[in-house]
């Protein structure tokens, strides 16, 4: 019994801390913020309730809303997408190469430890009419377009710009993660599958991907959110510009409550990022199947 009260002891002594640190920078400042949509703040007077009233002005009169949601959307589906293909190859490439395999990883690993204000300034700079690619275009007597700037025609250049840097930054994070559940897998089982008659190609298709779904399901729960909550790289580099067209849910919330201090209609735009951000980890975590085998 006394051995039995001691353990309870130390589980509640290491758990406590952690405990702590959550309800008190993550889970109150969550339904702080959640309450706070629901009222008329300006963080100088008090909270005045106005019920669903911001709600209503985000989906009927705000039209940078509609706008802020459709690239929040476009930029889940392009960082799910792009990720986990491009991620998935670079980890089978890698695993399967005999020299420069730490070189790689690290190469590719690299830019997810750099700040993104600063790679957001780097590449606004890279991509400004002036200077950057455009001048190296330009010897070769090719006119460079606005690639921050051109919003003509059904697609929009600065998003694809922003999608494909943003691929470029986090794409080592999904890497690392396939390359982890990759080397826990067994030699023995590509070896009797080679032995069996197996080609390289069927192997991965038949051992590498179903042992790797558990680890897909965590990597797209990721990039779904990380493409969600996006938003260091994209102010940096357009501020949401030309015209909001380039602007997503984060962008917005940090304008609407710290340039026009609307605090409480801010509240609302997060409290519908995060219902998104659960409503998409659930899916992933639903529909991605994956099975416990023995490796």
């Amino acid at each position: 019994m006394d051995k039995l009260l001691r353990d309870k002891k130390a589980i509640v002594f290491f758990i406590a801390p952690a405990f702590l640190l959550f309800t008190f920078v993550l889970f109150i400042p969550i339904c702080q913020s959640v309450y706070y949509s629901f009222c008329d703040y300006d963080a100088l007077t008090k909270p005045s309730f106005v019920g669903l009233n911001n709600y209503k002005l985000l989906f009927t009169t705000d039209r940078t809303m509609g706008m802020a949601l459709k690239n929040s959307l476009f930029f889940l589906i392009f960082s799910v997408v792009s990720q986990l293909t491009c991620g998935l190859l670079l980890a089978a490439l890698i695993t399967n190469i005999k020299v420069g395999k730490n070189f790689f990883k690290n190469v590719y690993y690299l830019p997810c430890v750099l700040s993104s204000a600063a790679l957001g300034l780097l590449w606004m700079f890279v991509f400004t009419p002036k200077l950057g690619i455009n001048q190296v275009l330009k010897q070769f007597g090719i006119d460079g377009p606005l690639w921050l700037m051109d919003t003509k025609g059904f697609i929009i250049l600065p998003m694809w710009v922003i999608a494909f840097v943003s691929l470029w930054q986090f794409v080592g994070q999904s890497m690392m993660l396939y390359i982890a559940q990759i080397s826990g897998i067994s030699n023995s089982l590509y070896e009797a599958a080679y032995i069996d008659g197996a080609t390289k190609s069927q192997a991965f298709w038949r051992i590498t991907m179903p042992l790797i779904r558990p680890m897909m399901a965590t990597a797209m729960s990721l990039n779904a959110i990380g493409s969600l909550k996006f938003f260091d790289l994209i102010f940096n580099m357009t501020e949401g510009g030309p015209n909001h067209m380039t602007d997503v849910l984060a962008t917005h919330l940090y304008t609407q409550g710290f340039k026009y201090f609307k605090y409480g209609y801010a509240s609302a735009i997060g409290t519908i990022l995060l219902v998104i951000c659960l409503i998409v980890t659930f899916f992933i975590n639903k529909f991605v199947k994956s099975e416990n085998y023995e490796m």
